[in-house]
């Protein structure tokens, strides 16, 4: 108990040391020990990595979880070491409301049959936004979080212990300041002919105890330096560890990129197919789509509409004609006109043309051909094209 008390009088003792130190700082009654540029570079360094960190987590968060109340529901969970629950996610929910809707209003007629298509693709969209929030969470947020919550608070620790080694040295400073010119004080002689002997004996004998005084302070000086170098060294390898950091955070980075950009290719192919099923899908009225992307500079965005095409008739065979092959089907003597290729199709059957991006081809119309589609030609190779997937030229 004794040991105790000592060791508790000590720090309050210590703690006020530091108190009255830093309080005249502030006001500027005291001298402060100044950290050379590249060390204040390293942690002016490393309160912008720890910033920023912090903002974009928060908003990574927010990206794969728009819900805040879920994003609570799952902090707590974490916090009390328990596995998040399953959660549907709103492609997946959209999908049972789909195909609970074609059960009921019929799964036969032609809006309950495109019902049951697009919650087939709703739903591999929500499975899809499901991995990649498994993947995102675990390549890029969970590095970050750990920074924060592991390295950050080790190097913070760090510095409030190089804080108070600073203070302490400061302190240390000061008290030997202060001994010194009570020593040179104490230490001049007074006149014996004028002074009392009793007042020359006195002032020998304070000039000993500042002496002994001024040791006492050089000494605790020679430790508290000691132990703040050590401490700014271990600070200083802590801090210039923030360029590994740096490192593992743009690892993280190329991650994250990397399954976003496979999720968003994974939607655009169910879409892509969502799109063809519906095209060939008899019975379903498909409208004419807006395109998916807005014109290049230079293109005008009338320029689908000014495409010349012939009347639309019934392309009705006379009983016992077989219908013709795509290669014995001519381009018309007028109206064919180059297009250049937004995006890859992959063509469905024979009847329609492969598409890569950036290409040119030659497209034209034919009599009784559906809007959304032309004829599109390529060197000796012909079939049908989407218009939503070109852009005239000329």
């Amino acid at each position: 108990m004794d040991f105790n008390m000592k060791k508790l009088a000590s720090d309050a003792g210590i703690f006020f040391t530091r108190a009255v130190q830093f309080t005249e700082e502030k006001f500027g009654q005291a001298e402060k020990t100044e950290l050379d540029a590249h060390f204040e570079n390293l942690l002016a360094r490393a309160d912008s990595t720890k910033n920023w960190t912090e903002r974009i987590l928060r908003q990574a968060e927010v990206l794969l979880q728009p819900n805040p109340s879920a994003r609570v529901e799952e902090f707590l969970y974490e916090k009390l070491d328990r596995k998040v629950p399953s959660r549907v996610t709103n492609g997946e929910l959209l999908a049972q409301y789909m195909a609970e809707a074609a059960g009921e209003l019929g799964p036969t007629t032609p809006y309950g049959k495109t019902l049951i298509k697009v919650s087939e693709a709703e739903k591999r969209l929500g499975a899809a936004e499901r991995d990649f929030i498994h993947t995102a969470s675990i390549s890029f947020l969970t590095p970050l979080r750990n920074f924060l919550e592991g390295d950050w608070k080790t190097i913070a620790k760090e510095r409030r212990l190089l804080q108070n080694r600073r203070l302490d040295l400061d302190a240390c400073k000061a008290r030997l300041k202060k001994a010194k010119a009570a020593e040179a004080k104490a230490t001049t002689v007074p006149d014996f002919q004028e002074t009392r002997p009793r007042n020359y004996i006195l002032s020998a004998s304070a000039s000993a105890l500042w002496n002994d005084e001024v040791d006492k302070a050089e000494q605790e000086l020679r430790v508290a330096q000691t132990e703040f170098d050590r401490q700014a060294e271990v600070t200083r390898l802590l801090l210039e560890g923030i360029s590994s950091t740096h490192v593992n955070h743009l690892r993280c980075l190329h991650e994250f990129v990397k399954s976003q950009t496979t999720y968003y290719a994974q939607c655009y192919r169910h879409m892509l197919d969502l799109q063809k099923q519906l095209g060939r899908f008899p019975g379903t009225f498909v409208g004419t789509p807006e395109p998916a992307s807005p014109p290049r500079s230079g293109t005008s965005p009338a320029t689908a509409a000014t495409m010349p095409t012939a009347p639309a008739v019934a392309s009705l065979a006379p009983a016992g004609e077989t219908p013709l092959c795509l290669e014995e089907v001519a381009p018309p003597a007028s109206g064919t006109r180059k297009a250049r290729v937004l995006y890859d199709y992959e063509a469905a059957d024979s009847s329609e043309l492969a598409l890569l991006a950036d290409e040119l081809i030659t497209v034209y119309s034919l009599p009784g051909m559906d809007p959304d589609w032309l004829m599109g030609e390529r060197g000796n190779k012909k079939g049908k094209v989407p218009v939503t997937y070109l852009e005239l030229l000329s």
